[in-house]
């Protein structure tokens, strides 16, 4: 059971847009907008499927990075490398941190060299709150999978994970 979804064509659009609709963006369609209502309408839906167990979608995206890096690196993943792995800045993920380690979940230790580096390492708590959260996040993401349909979904992780490249980074800031 897919949703329909329906594709506007985007040059006809821009050819002739109805005159109301011209404003300051001149008729055009914003990806960004479009792309952030996605976002946080999806964020909604997760952050519910999360709630019975007090994370929201951002924190078991952040503890599930942090597990699976310290698969590589035992003591943990320094909190620079798990800042460039998620694409936020490092003062977003201290303030992201901040209730995970106060409940218990992560712990942050100084690297043994370098004492102002500081490496998040996941508890036990952490661990199983991880197990007990990565069920609930499986239901809701099978849910949207349902809703939109398995190639549906698939394509909008594919264009998702275009748009966040490196790749589409270089080639925006091309100059003509």
């Amino acid at each position: 059971m897919g949703i329909n979804i329906k594709v506007v064509d985007a040059k006809n659009r821009l050819d002739q847009p109805p005159a109301d609709e011209l404003g300051v963006l001149g008729g055009r369609v914003c990806t960004n907008t479009a792309l952030r209502l996605a976002a946080r309408r999806l964020g909604q839906l997760y952050d519910e499927a999360l709630a019975p167990l007090d994370l929201k979608a951002t924190q078991l995206a952040l503890i599930a990075e942090i597990d699976k890096l310290m698969v590589a690196n035992p003591q943990g993943p320094t909190l620079q490398e798990l800042a460039a792995r998620l694409a936020i800045q490092l003062s977003a993920l201290t303030h992201a941190l901040r209730p995970l380690v106060r409940d218990g979940f992560v712990e942050l230790h100084a690297d043994a060299k370098d004492r102002r580096t500081k490496h998040g390492v996941l508890t036990r708590l952490g661990r199983t709150r991880l197990s007990e959260a990565a069920v609930r996040w499986a239901a809701a993401n099978d849910r949207v999978e349902v809703i939109l349909s398995p190639a549906s979904a698939a394509t909008l992780r594919a264009l998702a994970d275009q748009v966040s490249s490196d790749a589409f980074l270089k080639a925006y800031k091309l100059e003509d």
